[in-house]
């Protein structure tokens, strides 16, 4: 339905969009996550020309939406947009804010915006507020009011832009509900959430975005169980990292160890956590890899604890041959203080880098 090329978006001094590229089936629920300020919304402003992309291609149904002379009504017709403000008419009727555009952009009859109006409303749950002004309604009830209006122009796709941010915690449930139900009917939809489980929920696809581009595409079980990029994976699991490249031998091993101390404190982790931290450090790190490493010295340590669920997990990357010390050294004493803090571990080695990742138990 949609091809994305080279999209570039430019602003003064800034470039939110720097080269975006992919490819939109019919049907697909697409959920578009990552951190604030990459590009999230002006995507979706770009795609319904809201916002004019500075370079490349987007293409609607094969058609080249970017060329000159294009007719952008005709082209927004086709994409309705649910905004994080509701930009209802306050002195309007809700079931007026539905009829509206579908009479003057459509030509429908009177009695057909009506009855239509009435059946998308009834759809949101909002049927009995039909005579009702917005000033009346609880902010869910005006984000339902908005989905409604976007539907009654019929699109074949719709994009939300961070549908429920705007909202009271208590309201969210029931906009995300009335998305959820839109994706179980086949609606091709965009959606720019925070809402990490609802994106896992309702999704064929997620966009984890970063730096400008769509650093990482996939189904939402790959995303949050798997991510395969590490921008993905700190950003998913809301990981606070603490990290040290060792270089010499004569590193400062008191610094890193207070270090570890106070990135502990910061994140709140129970003591045990944090000596279990500087344990594995000392143990693995200084007593094993260094002393089995040739020159030069290139050995980075990274502790990672999750916002989420408060898990702790390890990375170290180091050079030389293939080298898993839990395989090769597991009866020395400096693994074996380490297993009873390890809860499970992996090792794996390419292009002459060995990458070992331990749970703390």
């Amino acid at each position: 339905m949609i091809t994305i090329r080279h999209l570039r978006k430019e602003f003064p001094g800034v470039t939110p969009l720097k080269d975006v590229n992919a490819h939109i089936e019919k049907g697909e629920v697409i959920s578009i996550i990552g951190p604030s300020g990459t590009g999230k919304s002006t995507l979706l402003r770009c795609l319904n020309r809201l916002e004019t992309p500075t370079s490349g291609e987007i293409l609607v149904d094969g058609e080249n939406i970017m060329q000159p002379g294009i007719d952008l009504s005709r082209v927004r017709r086709k994409m309705g947009m649910v905004f994080q403000s509701f930009n209802l008419f306050s002195h309007k009727m809700v079931i007026e804010n539905v009829m509206m555009a579908p009479m003057d952009l459509l030509g429908l009859p009177a009695r057909q915006a009506y009855d239509e109006g009435m059946r998308l409303l009834e759809l949101v749950g909002l049927a009995e507020k039909a005579l009702r002004y917005p000033d009346e309604l609880s902010g869910g009830q005006k984000q339902r009011v908005a989905i409604a209006r976007t539907l009654a122009m019929k699109p074949e796709i719709v994009l939300f832009d961070e549908p429920t941010s705007a909202l009271d915690p208590t309201m969210v449930g029931e906009v995300l509900a009335v998305i959820r139900n839109l994706a179980r009917e086949g609606l091709t939809m965009m959606i720019v959430t925070h809402e990490m489980q609802f994106a896992r929920d309702v999704s064929t696809r997620v966009f984890y975005m970063d730096g400008g581009e769509i650093y990482e595409d996939g189904p939402p079980e790959q995303i949050f169980d798997a991510p395969g990029r590490e921008r993905t994976r700190v950003f998913v699991k809301r990981l606070k990292v603490f990290e040290r490249e060792i270089t010499s031998r004569q590193f400062d091993f008191i610094e890193i160890n207070n270090a570890i101390e106070e990135f502990g404190r910061r994140q709140m982790l129970a003591p045990r956590d944090v000596q279990s931290i500087q344990m594995v450090f000392e143990e693995l790190c200084v007593q094993t890899l260094l002393k089995v490493m040739g020159e030069p010295v290139a050995l980075t340590f990274s502790a990672a604890a999750s916002a989420l669920d408060g898990r702790c997990e390890i990375i170290v990357t180091y050079g030389g041959a293939s080298f898993d010390p839990f395989e090769t050294n597991a009866q020395d004493l400096p693994v074996k203080l380490l297993s009873r803090r390890v809860l499970a571990h992996s090792h794996c080695y390419a292009e002459s880098q060995n990458r070992l990742v331990l749970q703390l138990s």
